[in-house]
């Protein structure tokens, strides 16, 4: 497979990198597409399908195609696979019926592959999606690879899309499914947030909304672990600041914890909603905000799926947590650098409301905080 990364930030711009680079000869089959919101996405889709270009798409909070992150841009990942050993799917779940929705695409995928793998990615801030990775589970099995984020929109919340060829949707996944035998694809999820303090119990939670963590309201115990101050409603900057400095930590029996932000506040109890599920009687820790340690840990993660499974590598697609760029603002350039050097290739990213994959030793989760490296080869 060959592979090229391009972007700009306009319809022009991207016009411009697309020819120049099918100048060559190159013929792309396949366009992974992270966009800006602001982005004129049918103008672009418009590009990609006079060259009969499949696309698979989503909204973005930032784009980039190597160490440098963009804002309000369009980052394209051109491959060049054969047609046979992909196809690309989008389903919407305006019911909720995620978890059917799921079920449905890889049933489909199953009559077309072999050994299906997946990537997705979903819009709507109210969808759960550890609901669609249980879909895809009940139908190829636990060990299925499933990689992905949920599409974001410049940070504003309001409204995120997922697309393909002549088709968008803002609550529904746009998911490409790939023959594995055919096409390698191998993944990590690395975090980096360092836990503090010993395991506390969550007391009261339903779903994704905590109450209680040892019986105290979530809102105040997080404000004592994290010495925050003005935690009222007025303070514009508090949720951001939960929910990138000092996310939950999730203790799983099995693999390494998965972190929980807090997104929205229920000032009536000191309760909290978090991006995925948080059991009752599951146990969390508490996380100090970030430091260097976050990014080497990231990328010295790449690094050994290199050394371990996946020596070589024909492109790249990176899942990052806008949260993750909150927190470290410039420094991010050092963590992208250091995730492209490890195989040097063509790559192309997006900052996400979530990131999906299966955490290290453990099960297919819905991630925060967290990057997400999936390389790709053709066999």
């Amino acid at each position: 497979m060959k592979a090229k990364s391009i972007k700009g930030h306009s319809n022009s711009e991207i016009k411009t990198a697309l020819i120049q680079s099918m100048a060559d000869g190159f013929k792309p089959t396949l366009a992974i597409v992270f966009l800006s919101i602001s982005q004129d996405r049918k103008a672009i889709c418009q590009l990609l399908d006079k060259e009969n270009i499949a696309i698979y798409g989503s909204t973005s909070n930032g784009e980039f195609i190597d160490e440098e992150n963009e804002k309000e841009s369009t980052a394209i990942l051109l491959m060049d696979i054969k047609r046979e050993h992909f196809k690309i799917y989008l389903e919407e779940y305006p019911n909720k019926n995620y978890r059917e929705t799921a079920k449905n695409i890889a049933s489909k995928a199953k009559k077309e592959f072999k050994k299906p793998a997946f990537l997705i990615a979903a819009s709507h801030l109210e969808t759960d999606a550890e609901q669609l990775l249980y879909g895809f589970e009940d139908i190829i099995g636990k060990h299925v690879n499933v990689f992905g984020g949920m599409a974001g929109d410049d940070y504003t919340f309001s409204d995120q899309f997922v697309f393909t060829n002549g088709k968008e949707s803002n609550i529904g996944t746009v998911v490409l499914a790939l023959e594995e035998n055919k096409i390698k694809i191998k993944g990590v999820a690395t975090c980096g947030w360092k836990a503090v303090g010993t395991e506390k119990t969550v007391t009261k939670s339903e779903g994704n909304h905590v109450y209680t963590v040892d019986n105290i309201p979530v809102l105040d115990i997080t404000t004592k672990y994290g010495g925050l101050e003005n935690v009222t409603p007025e303070n514009e900057n508090l949720l951001l600041e939960i929910a990138a400095n000092f996310p939950l930590q999730l203790q799983r029996e099995k693999g390494d914890p998965v972190m929980r932000p807090g997104l929205v506040v229920d000032w009536s109890d000191r309760s909290f909603y978090c991006s995925g599920s948080v059991p009752q009687g599951s146990k969390v820790r508490f996380s100090l905000p970030p430091d260097f340690d976050v990014m080497d840990k990231v990328i010295k993660g790449v690094q050994h799926l290199k050394d371990t499974e996946m020596p070589e590598a024909d492109a790249l697609v990176v899942f990052s947590c806008a949260g993750r760029i909150l927190s470290l603002g410039p420094l991010m350039n050092l963590e992208l650098e250091g995730v492209k050097n490890v195989w040097n290739i063509p790559m192309a990213g997006m900052f996400s409301n979530g990131e999906l994959a299966r955490a290290t030793g453990g099960n297919l989760e819905m991630h925060n905080l967290t990057t997400c490296c999936v390389a790709l080869k053709e066999k």
